[in-house]
């Protein structure tokens, strides 16, 4: 189908071209959201003879979306969540949940469709999520998903909670292993291997 685009639609163009897309997405996303309009002579003639305003418009929401991003871009939010110890989540952090933790730290007009989140996370650790903020603003935010807060700090700082816990775990095993048998295990449980020792040898001097 042709369509007009009545704003910049990534890979595809800006406010005025006319440009070939599937149909589907046409009727499903770009012509129900107001992005384009089908392109007849009624509508290329409607489009040019509102053209100023439509591009007015635009440029005003992108000077707002511009000032949004200056306290949006780069922006680190915690999230906490169970999980467990190879770092799977139990459950998932969806785009609402990225959303909430946003606004909860003072972003405002956060929508669904401006956060790019290709699937779920699952995991813990960091992960930049894109924020459309308007079709020409975009901004990253980094996602700390940990299990408390000490752990969230610990990742801000790059280490790898996971990793870190691993070889914790590894040292113990080894240090549980290093550690003298129990000297219960011995005949004479009132005496250390030494003096057993030393005794054995005070008796074979007395024999002889």
């Amino acid at each position: 189908m042709e369509i007009i685009l009545l704003e910049r639609i990534e890979k595809l163009g800006g406010i005025g071209d006319v440009v070939t897309v599937k149909n589907g997405f046409a009727r499903n996303y770009l012509l129900p959201n107001s992005k384009a309009l089908r392109a007849n002579d009624a509508n290329r003639k409607l489009f040019e003879a509102n053209r100023s305003k439509i591009e007015a418009d635009n440029a005003e929401r992108r000077t707002d979306a511009e000032g949004r991003a200056k306290d949006i871009d780069g922006k680190q939010v915690v999230l906490i969540r169970q999980a467990s110890n190879t770092g799977q989540l139990y459950g998932s952090v969806s785009v609402r949940d990225i959303i909430d933790a946003l606004i909860e730290d003072g972003a405002t007009n956060i929508t669904k469709s401006m956060v790019e989140l290709e699937r779920p996370i699952k995991s813990l650790g960091l992960f930049d999520v894109k924020v459309k903020l308007h079709p020409e603003v975009v901004v990253t935010v980094s996602v700390n998903v940990a299990r408390s807060p000490d752990e969230a700090e610990m990742q801000k700082q790059g280490i790898d909670v996971i990793a870190a816990m691993f070889e914790e775990e590894q040292a113990e095993a080894v240090a549980s292993a290093l550690e003298p048998d129990s000297e219960d295990e011995f005949d004479d449980v009132d005496a250390a291997p030494s003096d057993v020792a030393v005794e054995d040898a005070a008796d074979e001097g007395e024999e002889a």
